[in-house]
């Protein structure tokens, strides 16, 4: 079941970001994302529409969009992944919000094919703002 974000739920989400954010951009050090852990909890996810994909009671993954359109954080917990989890969410993403961009490492190959594979285009490389690291904007449209 996907529904909306509640407080309460902060904290789960927060622990899904982290794990699996760490596993997916393994060329980025682990400092880089818990030095970042602070600004995502209180900046992003409070101004973002943010959905959690919930089964048996727990929280499994969850998407937040920024603006209507941008796909800011879109991750499943470590051990759900390959489940449909992520497109279930992506899905009900673009039927709230029909178009749909994000930026996605590139070196994040698997994520990459993911969003190539929900039919995303890149539309631009550029170095992340942030990192230095090259991403890759994408969109449905």
């Amino acid at each position: 079941m996907i529904k909306t974000l509640k407080q309460k739920d902060i904290d789960k989400i927060m622990e899904i970001w982290l794990e699996s954010t760490i596993k997916a951009h393994d060329f980025i050090p682990k400092k880089y994302w818990k030095d970042n852990y602070n600004a995502v909890k209180n900046d992003y996810i409070p101004i973002s529409k943010t959905y959690v994909y919930e089964q048996n009671g727990e929280i499994k993954g969850f998407i937040s969009v920024l603006n209507d359109e941008f796909i800011g954080a879109l991750f499943v917990a470590t051990d759900c992944q390959e489940q449909g989890i992520g497109s279930a969410l992506i899905d009900y993403a673009a039927r709230q919000f029909p178009k749909l961009n994000l930026a996605v490492y590139k070196q994040n190959k698997k994520a990459v094919d993911f969003y190539l594979k929900k039919g995303f285009k890149i539309i631009q490389e550029s170095p992340n703002e942030d990192s230095g690291f090259p991403e890759y904007i994408m969109s449905n449209q």
